[in-house]
Formats: C-alpha cells, sequence, structure tokens
C-alpha cells in the first residue's frame, strides 16, 4: 500500500536536495508554501505530513482524519498541537542536532559584525574614504578583542555547549546562567542574574516556553553592562523587544545581533525593524541554514519517515 507524504512548506528548504525523502511505496507531494487557507486542500487524504512552520493546530488536526504521523523539519515543534495528536493517535517526530555547527558559527559571525565592524568598513572601502585617507588605515569605528571578555550562554543544550566551546577557543570566559528563579545553583552553573550581571556577550540558546517566553525583558536588561552586546540565534519571543529597542537607542545596551523575531516574517513596522538603531543587526532566521545543515534535516527527515513506515518511530516528541 502507498503512503502519501505531503511536504506542506519545501521550499524552507531552499535548493537542499529532498530525493532521501522518495522512499519505496511512498507518494511524495511538495508545495512551497501552504497558508492556513490552504491546508485542508494541501493535506487532505495524506497519512503523513512535514512541516517545518506550517501550524499544525487542534482543528486542523481533527479535519484530517487520515493523518498518522507529522513529521517536524524542525526541533521546535510549537507549530504542531501536541495535545490534539496524542489525543488522535498520532505520531509527532522532530529533527535533532543538525545544525550544531551552523548556528554556533552564526552566533560568531553576528557577533564578530558587532565587534570588528566588517560590513561598515568594507562599505567605506567602497564609498572611497580609504582611498582619500591621510594615513595607510582608516579608522571609524572602535574593534572590540572578544579575547577577556565573559560569555554568557543561557540554555546549555547541544546549540548553547558548541556555542560556549567557540568561546573558549576565542579566549573567552563562559559562564553557564541557571534558570531564572532556581531554588539551587547546579555545579559548574551561574546564578540567573548574577550570569547576565557579568556578560560582555549574551547569547541565547533556550527554547522558548511559558517560563521563557520574554525572558529578556526591561528588568532583565536593566542587569546588564551599557557596554554588553546581545546574540539571539534561539527563538524571537525570548525577548521583549519593545524594551530591548528602547535599551539600544538610550544606549543601555552596547548592541544586539538577532537571528530571530518574534514574528516572523515581520511586519514592516516591527519595533526593532522600523527605528534606525546603528547598534543592531537583524538576519532572517538563517542561522539553522547551512547548506549542509539543511542536507542533514533531509536526512533526518528520511531517516524518521522510514521509522514511521517500520512502525518503529524515532525522535518521536
Amino acid at each position: 500500500m502507498t503512503t502519501q507524504v505531503v511536504f506542506l512548506d519545501a521550499a524552507t528548504l531552499a535548493e537542499t536536495d529532498l530525493s532521501p525523502l522518495h522512499l519505496a511505496d511512498v507518494s511524495l507531494t511538495l508545495y512551497p508554501q501552504t497558508s492556513a487557507e490552504q491546508l485542508q486542500q494541501h493535506a487532505s487524504g495524506a497519512q503523513v505530513l512535514i512541516s517545518n512552520k506550517v501550524t499544525l493546530d487542534a482543528k486542523a488536526i481533527a479535519a484530517l482524519p487520515q493523518l498518522r504521523c507529522i513529521l517536524v523539519a524542525a526541533t521546535g515543534v510549537n507549530m504542531v498541537d501536541l495535545t490534539a495528536a496524542k489525543a488522535a493517535g498520532i505520531v509527532v517526530c522532530n529533527v535533532q542536532g543538525y545544525a550544531g555547527t551552523a548556528v554556533p558559527q552564526q552566533v560568531f559571525a553576528l557577533l564578530l559584525q558587532l565587534t570588528n565592524h566588517i560590513q561598515s568598513y568594507h562599505q567605506a572601502v567602497q564609498q572611497e574614504l580609504w582611498s582619500r585617507s591621510s594615513q595607510f588605515c582608516l579608522h571609524l569605528q572602535p574593534i572590540e578583542e572578544l579575547a577577556g571578555k565573559t560569555m554568557t550562554v543561557l540554555g546549555y543544550g547541544d546549540l548553547g555547549q558548541a556555542t560556549a566551546r567557540l568561546a573558549e577557543a576565542f579566549g573567552m570566559t563562559v559562564l553557564i546562567a541557571e534558570r531564572p528563579g532556581a531554588r539551587q545553583i547546579r555545579p559548574g552553573r551561574t546564578g540567573f542574574e548574577d550570569a547576565l550581571r557579568q556578560a560582555d556577550v549574551l547569547s541565547l540558546h533556550c527554547p522558548l516556553t511559558d517560563s521563557t517566553a520574554q525572558l529578556i525583558n526591561a528588568n532583565t536588561l536593566s542587569w546588564m553592562k551599557p557596554q554588553a552586546l546581545l546574540i539571539n540565534t534561539a527563538r524571537g519571543g525570548l525577548i521583549d523587544e519593545i524594551a530591548l529597542a528602547d535599551a539600544l537607542a538610550k544606549g543601555r545596551l552596547a548592541g544586539a545581533a538577532l537571528d530571530v523575531l518574534s514574528s516572523e516574517p515581520p511586519p514592516v513596522d516591527h519595533p526593532l525593524l522600523h527605528h534606525n538603531l546603528p547598534n543592531l543587526i537583524v538576519t532572517p532566521h538563517v542561522a539553522w541554514a547551512s547548506r549542509q545543515a539543511m542536507q542533514r534535516l533531509v536526512t533526518q527527515l528520511a531517516e524518521n519517515l522510514q521509522a514511521f513506515l517500520a512502525q518503529q518511530p524515532i525522535r518521536q516528541v
């Protein structure tokens, strides 16, 4: 019997080779995108849905009685109503660890842009400012060394650990922040408030949950040094974006570099986009999307699909 598999938003994987998903006895349909209005039409009749960011809430799940498995093309599964899926007997699997080198690399690409101002200096050369300089070098913005600075890592899973290793390679001191409100500080951790107060760089790697939503807010930002830098490659909802915009505009934080925002794609009047903040860098949720990482993701999707078909699901949420 042929299993009907539908990838709802295949364009999120750009030009990645999807051939590993073409398994025997599988009919694979690829849709570049699927809107909420298109979901019923695209997903109808499928036993397996693959989704990166298309929301599968309780209403959608109830309208798809043939659905037996949801393969999430990401690690975060907050776009799936897991309670409704479990009640309907639907297996939910995600992918894990595929971006373990890509995301930490982006953390330092963003951080080095803040400290070394590569793009600004490149633009100055293009604008002939160097050619008109009275000396061999052109001093425009101060360059900061990472060696000797303290990076606080908030969220110490695979990505937080890999980022910490890179920080140490740069000669940085690494603090691992304890969970906020924790009654006990685990060995090797630093209390949440103390870790933020000591940070020269704060790098976020925790999942978005009820307890971490807007964890970085006006109050917690006030603990940080005015010369500190904030990096977020995790989830946009971890930050109160209005409070961050205010802190950057008023010099209470030296800079921030974000690969994620609370709304994606963001509206043009997003509080971090419609202000001209020279100490802010925003990239469009691409930290995970190295060519190699996306191919690893597809490999895991194929493994998850094959395991489900063999009635031995893996990476089950």
